[in-house]
């Protein structure tokens, strides 16, 4: 990994016509905005299907392998004729400052009904789109079933389904691939427009000189299509209920911990597959993105294991995972495997000698690094080395502004100042911050573009405390302008990082 910097903004953030960031335009324009600044690198968001009743988190997804219809561009599906400006035209007004998501649900849903019904014509006679489905046939067949029956069944979850198509009888399950054959139809082609969409957002960016980084979630949800293809991964009961779930232990944030609800890996079943799942999963990843951010790794050397009946994350225990196992296989089916490993959190020696010994940089934020230990925090930049990636922040953290104003304390602004060896103004905390990444030693340095422009808590995108109002933000229109490439090209020219 050279030295380089590059942004942090997932796709629904870009603006948009259709109350979400989504492939088309404006996405051709971001990278053009990341090329005149100097930029190597967009870092984003998982890009798999959300749900309002998943609360619309990229990292709760009932697809691992599935791309989120939601960000196709029905701009796009109008320039190559699935769409008409009147179609367009009957989209009634979104927010242009937010994600409303069941109102972009609705709208969206109506538009690719459209471009679906326009095209299903000759997609009997679609030679690319057949390629399509046989080449992702491993995943693409199951989740094709699995979205029409959640249809079917009006978003029940799957082990509330009648037991032969929860237990997944042949005879039934082929029954009803029969059965809804249209909507299966349907789903395979929104999957066969977003990869389309997609990979070819990725080689423009690509012939720009821009590389790619996605996040790959450690754990899919329970509702998901991988749970009910692949209930054999995970510790499940006869009647298809997890036994155990994932979580993090009470900690000084909170006393009863983190109950995140997602089935545990039974990785005795992993190990004995050579681990083809996740080998298969990282493949695909890597198909859309030129490197990935492993979501949670701690959670690979030993993960909070608990009780299902449980309600808080008190009772769980710690798991030993299969990490030496595990990558060795993964490192052997992909050479040069391009990996950051997420290793926020409750990180203890063991964590810290496996990262040792596979050599993948791990991750450092900035805004964590001005407490009274300063002197010592490993997130501040005279305690880095090279192999790393600094960030600002992540989609889990205040903007720098926001931290500013609402979270730091006047000792944490006091260490800061003395650290930048000047007094502080609001107007000017955001890049000097930034200016603190990019001249660091680490290798990658990434920014969110809130910070980039400046923006306060109101754009913050996740606050993993509240169960509502997430992943909503988006960025301002005309926010791409040529002075601020131009100002960040001359602090990513300075500190070589072009």
């Amino acid at each position: 990994m050279e030295r380089g910097s590059g942004v942090l903004l997932h796709i629904t953030s870009l603006p948009s016509d259709f109350g979400i960031g989504d492939l088309g335009p404006e996405a051709y324009r971001f990278v053009d905005f990341l090329a005149a600044a100097g930029q190597r690198y967009w870092q984003i968001l998982p890009l798999n299907p959300t749900g309002t009743y998943l609360g619309n988190s990229p990292y709760t997804s009932y697809s691992v392998f599935a791309g989120n219809s939601l960000l196709i561009s029905p701009k796009i599906l109008q320039q190559v004729g699935l769409l008409t400006q009147t179609d367009l035209d009957k989209v009634t007004s979104i927010s242009l400052t937010k994600v409303d998501y069941q109102k972009v649900v609705e709208s969206k849903s109506k538009l690719l009904l459209r471009a679906f019904e326009s095209a299903s014509g000759r997609l009997a006679r679609d030679q690319e789109f057949h390629r399509f489905c046989a080449d992702n046939a491993g995943w693409l067949d199951d989740f094709s079933l699995f979205a029409a029956l959640k249809d079917e069944y009006r978003e029940v979850s799957w082990d509330e389904w009648p037991v032969e198509i929860r237990d997944r009888n042949p005879e039934k399950l082929s029954a009803w691939r029969d059965k809804l054959r249209r909507r299966i139809l349907r789903s395979k082609f929104l999957q066969y427009v977003f990869y389309k969409q997609w990979l070819a957002l990725k080689d423009y960016a690509n012939q720009k000189k821009i590389k790619i980084i996605g996040d790959i979630p450690i754990y899919p949800s329970m509702d998901s299509s991988d749970a009910w293809s692949h209930p054999d991964l995970f510790k499940l009961d006869d009647a298809k209920r997890p036994l155990y779930v994932a979580g993090a232990p009470p900690d000084y944030f909170s006393k009863t911990g983190q109950r995140w609800g997602n089935p545990v890996y039974d990785w005795d079943e992993l190990e004995k597959t050579q681990y083809a799942w996740w080998v298969s999963r990282v493949k695909q990843n890597l198909k859309l993105c030129d490197m990935v951010r492993l979501d949670h790794f701690r959670g690979f050397v030993a993960y909070w294991e608990i009780p299902a009946v449980e309600e808080t994350a008190i009772n769980g225990k710690w798991v030993r995972g299969r990490p030496d196992d595990f990558f060795r296989v993964l490192m052997k089916e992909i050479p040069k495997l391009p990996l950051i490993l997420e290793d926020l959190g409750h990180i203890t020696p063991d964590v810290k000698e496996v990262m040792e010994r596979l050599g993948f940089p791990g991750m450092k934020v900035l805004l964590f690094a001005f407490g009274y230990d300063l002197p010592t925090n490993p997130y501040a930049p005279h305690n880095y080395g090279r192999n790393c990636v600094v960030y600002t922040g992540t989609h889990d953290n205040n903007t720098i502004l926001g931290w500013f104003e609402k979270e730091a304390g006047p000792e944490d602004k006091l260490r800061l100042e003395t650290y930048l060896g000047r007094e502080v103004d609001p107007k000017s905390i955001s890049w000097d911050v930034i200016r603190l990444a990019s001249a660091s030693v680490a290798r990658l340095c990434i920014i969110p573009l809130q910070d980039i422009l400046s923006l306060g808590e109101e754009a913050r995108m996740n606050l993993p405390s509240l169960s509502s109002g997430n992943w909503e933000w988006r960025t301002p229109a005309g926010s791409f302008t040529p002075e601020l490439a131009n100002r960040l090209l001359k602090l990513t020219q300075i500190y070589a990082r072009v």
